[in-house]
């Protein structure tokens, strides 16, 4: 019973001290968590953690390294807003992903983003029509911020079918609206895309294609 008491006590006391830590850490650290953010976030939670759960060990001992944590994620942010060659290096910098409404692959690739990512991270901003967007850009915290073309015709009701993604048929999306491979190819052959495989992607929409080819090596 002595040992329930002891970790109630102790998830207590860790509650108010972590949330006076973060309190101190700064309201960046709930609103736009970074990499370095996360890990300093898991790393406390997983001490407070062992410290609840080992209730033979005394309490500061358990708080001296999350305070230590604490002291170095905000020595750091103190030299991230001091110098901006010190915040890329730790935070990393905003990429471009489309760039007046052509798609960068290369930099999607050096940021492990894949048009899956792109597609549902533009649907969550209620963009259905990748030809809408005049330029794309992912920024550190993971976030897409989109800035559309202008005199952009009102949306449609439905989504554009994708029906090639990284030069791949997608055969999902063409069951879905009854269509074939062959004529799939035929259409792209007529807009002077004999090759799909350097399509990254290809939407379809009520009779309109929109098509986006890979950057040539």
């Amino acid at each position: 019973m002595n040992d329930y008491v002891v970790i109630i006590f102790r998830a207590f006391i860790l509650y108010f001290a972590l949330l006076l830590i973060f309190r101190f850490m700064g309201k960046r650290e709930i609103g736009q968590l970074s990499i370095l953010d996360l890990v300093v976030v898991f790393m406390i939670g997983d001490m407070a953690v062992m410290a609840i759960d080992s209730p033979d060990k005394p309490l500061l001992f358990s708080l001296y390294p999350i305070l230590v944590l604490a002291i170095i994620q905000i020595v750091l942010a103190y030299f991230s807003m001091k110098s901006q060659r010190f915040r890329e290096v730790m935070d990393g910098r905003a990429a471009i992903i489309i760039s007046q409404g052509k798609i960068d692959e290369k930099e999607m690739k050096r940021q492990r983003y894949n048009f899956d990512d792109l597609l549902i991270q533009l649907r969550e901003k209620n963009i259905v029509n990748i030809e809408n967007v005049e330029y794309a850009i992912l920024e550190p915290t993971g976030k897409l911020s989109v800035i559309e073309k202008k005199n952009v015709k009102n949306p449609k009701d439905n989504t554009p079918f994708p029906l090639v993604i990284d030069g791949v048929i997608q055969e999902e999306s063409l069951a879905s609206i009854n269509k074939s491979d062959t004529w799939l190819r035929a259409q792209l052959q007529k807009r002077g895309y004999p090759d799909i495989k350097w399509i990254s992607i290809c939407t379809y929409d009520d009779g309109t294609f929109y098509i986006d080819e890979r950057n040539q090596p």
